[in-house]
């Protein structure tokens, strides 16, 4: 697809995952491809407490990802952030050796996230109450704080460029995503890596959503757990994992040879103004943020062919997001949302989602939506079900919304 009018493409030339549906790219993609069900279970850590199930990573080892002198040095929220990004990078065919000098300084990251170092922050919380603060480990600081998966993919990678991370809750990773492709458009940086990361599963943090009621309650049925847009649906199911893109301006990737999966091409964001967990019931916070993905790109809501929705699977949500689609965008974008095999990564979940709608678009093949029996009948919709959909995808859109009445919304293009 031509440039919009009035629009600014960057163009993902890499991309990487952890996600409890993969340790890597091809595999997170092959599983949500299938749609087979959630990749849920017992949560060893979650032991004890009402809420013990959600989409964890156990395979994941992270002393052979990044090196055990380092791994031991970063939360879990940071491991995932370093090893995406090393995949990401290896996928667009670009060396962080070459970046020395000036180089570097050229190279951004802009990451998001949810809550930051929830785990580190959980362990050494037990350590001072049970031992005292002489037992708080020094590193308590560096690894809790939010900022520190950017800027330990700096380290890794020697980026000297702007570097921070996103907190809009569970839209940070899709307004991360927004925010360094305004790093490519103002012409700060000539490559930007992108996405988001979150490792929070622990009592704590999970507890805090089941007393407000947001999880679901399939305790004994894990695997058909989260019901995106299903009339039995009843809560989200949390999970952990990072993406991470590599955007570049098309014409720099063209002149190297790269291989360009799509074009982010529009970018909204909002706020509801409305309720702290609950979003507006119309979705009129989230269409604004819509509408301005679209006039950002120059596209008409007609010509959306294909939406990955936020999905949670909570009532509310699913009503809002569905009233929401119809009402801007008409019926015939065909809907799919990820976390009925993901769950709900929080603020890596949009990451996750541009990720996905980005390979989609390269396939020109829709996943489908897990463990969607029967339909809500108040959602009128086109949500592809049983198995991906060979489909003609020119334009998608990607929303995700979060607590706050946080709305950021992405719009691909097919390069």
């Amino acid at each position: 697809m031509t440039q919009a009018a009035g629009g600014y493409d960057a163009a993902v030339t890499g991309i990487g995952m952890v996600t409890a549906a993969g340790l890597d790219t091809a595999a997170s993609w092959d599983r949500i491809r299938a749609g087979s069900g959630t990749a849920a279970g017992r949560v060893p850590a979650l032991a004890g407490i009402p809420a013990d199930i959600g989409c964890w990573i156990p395979d994941f080892d992270p002393a052979a990802v990044i090196g055990g002198r380092k791994a031991w040095r970063l939360d879990r929220s940071s491991q995932f952030a370093v090893a995406a990004a090393a995949e990401a990078l290896a996928d667009a065919g670009l060396r962080p050796a070459d970046w020395e000098g000036d180089a570097g300084a050229r190279v951004g990251v802009v990451l998001g996230s949810g809550i930051g170092g929830a785990a580190t922050w959980e362990k050494q919380h037990s350590m001072l109450l049970d031992q005292g603060p002489g037992k708080v480990s020094a590193m308590l600081i560096p690894m809790l704080a939010i900022n520190m998966p950017a800027g330990h993919i700096a380290m890794e990678i020697g980026a000297r460029g702007p570097n921070f991370v996103t907190a809009t809750a569970c839209a940070s990773g899709a307004t991360a995503v927004g925010a360094a492709r305004e790093l490519l458009r103002g012409g700060h940086c000539d490559v930007v890596l992108t996405g988001g990361t979150e490792a929070c599963l622990v009592p704590s943090i999970v507890s805090g959503f089941q007393q407000m009621g947001a999880l679901s309650g399939r305790r004994d049925d894990p695997t058909a757990a989260s019901r995106p847009f299903d009339v039995d649906r009843d809560g989200f199911v949390p999970a952990e994992g990072a993406a991470v893109l590599v955007l570049e301006r098309p014409e720099s990737a063209r002149a190297r040879g790269a291989r360009i999966r799509a074009h982010i091409s529009g970018y909204g964001a909002s706020a509801d103004a409305y309720n702290a967990t609950a979003p507006e019931p119309r979705g009129a916070g989230a269409e604004l943020a819509l509408r301005a993905a679209l006039k950002d790109a120059g596209v008409a809501p007609h010509a959306v062919d294909h939406v990955n929705a936020h999905g949670t699977a909570t009532p509310l949500n699913d009503l809002m997001e569905a009233r929401l689609i119809r009402r801007v965008l008409g019926g015939r974008s065909a809907v799919t949302s990820v976390k009925g095999v993901t769950g709900h990564s929080l603020g890596a979940s949009g990451a996750v989602e541009v990720a996905v709608a980005a390979l989609t678009m390269e396939q020109q093949l829709i996943p489908p939506t897990a463990n969607l029996d029967s339909q809500d009948p108040q959602i009128d919709l086109d949500v592809v079900v049983k198995e991906a959909r060979p489909a003609d995808v020119e334009v998608a859109v990607s929303n995700s919304f979060g607590f706050g009445g946080q709305n950021a919304v992405v719009l691909l293009t097919r390069p």
